[in-house]
């Protein structure tokens, strides 16, 4: 991270440190998202209550790969290079498709996605970059693809959550992890 320093691990709150460790053993490393934002405790915790209760929540029609697939692509409109590859890792495996991050990442439009997902996609966007143009008429197409007004909500808050996160990661001068780059397009090795 070129503009702040990571804290040490060991010198973080128990708390934080037994989840950042949790992730460190699903995942094989510790994101750097993780330790970047630790070095506010109390934003840290804030941070990640939002960042699960969006991204884990249960009820809601989208999938765990369209979640990941909206971060991307909105993540790319404002140009967080930390988000777009970490994102786009975790798009890969749970699509299993090895070229969607790229796709999205640059023109979701042309992308091979399903009709749904590109209606999901428009409003995501426009969430993004447009969101005081929202009106009834971009939730009646919505509600055309099975999208609900929770599920709607559900994009507009991962839209915007992932917006606060893409402008902290690109002004702290964030970086992805190597081993991001390759996750999701080579098999994993026994």
């Amino acid at each position: 991270m070129a503009r702040y320093p990571m804290p040490d691990i060991n010198d973080l709150p128990a708390d934080i440190q037994a989840k950042i460790l949790e992730v460190q053993e699903k995942s094989g490393f510790i994101p750097n998202v993780f330790l970047a934002l630790a070095r506010r405790p109390a934003e840290w915790r804030a941070f990640f209550a939002y960042h699960d209760a969006l991204m884990l929540r249960e009820g809601s029609s989208l999938s765990k790969g369209d979640r990941e697939m909206i971060v991307t692509t909105t993540s790319a409109a404002n140009h967080c290079l930390y988000c777009v590859v970490a994102h786009g890792a975790i798009l890969r495996i749970y699509e299993k498709k090895p070229l969607v991050a790229d796709q999205v990442a640059v023109n979701y439009r042309k992308a091979d996605i399903t009709p749904r997902q590109r209606a999901m996609l428009d409003f995501a966007m426009k969430v993004c970059l447009h969101s005081d143009q929202v009106e009834d008429a971009d939730f009646t197409a919505l509600h055309a693809h099975g999208f609900n007004d929770e599920d709607i909500w559900d994009i507009g808050a991962i839209t915007a959550f992932f917006g606060l996160s893409n402008r902290m990661a690109n002004m702290s001068g964030m970086q992805p992890n190597p081993e991001f780059y390759l996750l999701g397009r080579v098999p994993k090795s026994r």
